[in-house]
């Protein structure tokens, strides 16, 4: 359980705090404001993500807690769309389905942004409860889920994000 103290795991923890933050406030902020920040913290939160520490799989094989609601998650995202406009929608590259497709793939920053806020979320949530082999279940999860899927995501919303902020500011 000591990963859960690592100096890592705390970084991880500081730099997922301001995400949080960044995607909780897209309503009181302006398009300028949002870019500025996310091509700082973002980039910090995948560098923070690949020092995360090996964790072994928890035996406790339940599902852990959820505190990101379907309200919340539509909130953000609605938000974030409504934020980027017409940017909001990007090619993907690296989609799973890419090889099957004669055409290209489209999503939204929105949608990438918001679906790793909401790991991110739920991962700070339990982080806060204290309890240590939640905390280690929460880490572990966390990890697997950067490593697997919201990493890969993250640096193509960051790619799509990079052109708003050069093509606009």
């Amino acid at each position: 359980m000591k990963e859960i103290y690592d100096k890592n795991t705390i970084e991880f923890v500081q730099v997922a705090l301001e995400y949080c933050a960044m995607m909780e406030s897209v309503s009181k902020t302006s398009l300028p404001t949002f870019v500025d920040k996310a091509v700082k913290i973002m980039p910090l939160l995948y560098l923070k993500g690949v020092l995360l520490p090996t964790v072994e799989e928890p035996e406790d094989d339940r599902e852990p807690e959820k505190f990101i609601t379907e309200t919340t998650y539509n909130a953000i995202r609605y938000g974030l769309e409504e934020l980027f406009g017409n940017d909001d929608t990007y090619l993907e590259t690296f989609h799973p389905d890419i090889r099957y497709s004669d055409t290209p793939i489209a999503v939204s920053i929105s949608e990438s942004l918001t679906d790793i806020y909401q790991d991110i979320g739920n991962f700070i949530a339990l982080f806060r409860t204290g309890n240590e082999n939640v905390m280690t279940q929460a880490l572990y999860i966390c990890r697997e889920d950067f490593r697997l899927y919201w990493g890969q995501k993250l640096l193509n919303a960051l790619k799509a994000i990079h052109n708003v902020y050069i093509n606009n500011y």
